[in-house]
């Protein structure tokens, strides 16, 4: 990507933010949306007290426990991934005619990247999305009602790769891709991945090794949000688009080296639920 210092931040671009979350943001609708733009749009947000994954999680329920549906908080992080994507293409020198490879895990963090590739494709842009698991479907009734929601899409194609070899065979021309998003794993991990993830992990590496910029939703897999400490192996993102506050664990030494360029995009949690 452009290598880009620190811009000056439009007062109308930052101001506007905390009106608008990403789903409905017509800074975020705009088809020549940049990273600097992007930037200062959600500025403010940086800016807030980081927070732990634990608390994260506390946020996330009480948010729900006083009416925000957990659907709808998906719904927004995958909005912002989709424009943070595209923000990204229009950033990049790199010229490429590909497709954006989608790589999403079983669980809500593989939500957010199906939701991420439908507003992808309402934007006219085109990407291949990966279920990478052993399991059938999904693991949470959010991720499966966005993964279904992706059938029949036309710009939208849907592969489950359910073995490290299904997942190998991604490699193919993996340098033509525009992007790879990555929707694998979000906190939590400890220890060796398993396959078929560590496989997915490796294409995200031997992407961005290739030249292709590499988004990651909420931390790079597998970096622990609370502690910064990676798991084996890990993703090493250009950016990363984390939600609600600054997470610990992207402010440690090793966050901050494989986290790349981070944004903090709303979601839609009040500050009523957002204690500890």
């Amino acid at each position: 990507m452009k290598q880009m210092g620190r811009a000056a931040t439009p007062a109308s671009v930052a101001d506007g933010a905390d009106r608008f979350l990403p789903a409905d943001d017509p800074v975020l609708a705009d088809p020549d949306l940049d990273l600097v733009t992007l930037t200062a749009r959600w500025a403010p947000y940086g800016a807030r007290r980081p927070m732990t994954a634990e608390q994260m999680r506390g946020a996330d329920r009480r948010a729900q426990r006083i009416g925000v549906p957990s659907r709808n908080l998906m719904e927004q992080a995958g909005a912002a991934v989709a424009a943070a994507a595209r923000a990204v293409l229009n950033s990049t020198d790199r010229q490429s005619s590909g497709r954006v490879l989608v790589l999403a895990g079983p669980g809500n963090n593989g939500g957010d990247a199906f939701v991420a590739a439908r507003h992808l494709a309402d934007f006219g842009i085109s990407s291949v999305v990966v279920l990478v698991t052993s399991d059938r479907q999904p693991g949470t009734g959010d991720a499966r009602a966005n993964w279904e929601a992706l059938e029949g899409l036309p710009l939208v194609e849907r592969i489950q790769a359910d073995s490290g070899h299904a997942v190998h065979l991604l490699l193919n021309g993996i340098e033509r891709a525009a992007l790879v998003i990555d929707g694998l794993l979000g906190t939590g991990v400890t220890g060796r991945l398993r396959e078929p993830i560590s496989e997915a992990v490796d294409v995200c590496i031997r992407a961005r090794r290739g030249g292709v910029p590499v988004l990651a939703i909420d931390t790079p897999s597998a970096l622990d949000l609370s502690s910064g400490a990676p798991s084996q192996p890990n993703v090493r993102a250009d950016l990363t688009v984390t939600f609600h506050r600054p997470k610990e664990g992207l402010l440690t030494r090793n966050g901050r080296a494989l986290a790349g360029r981070v944004l903090v995009a709303p979601i839609g949690i009040p500050s009523e639920a957002d204690s500890g």
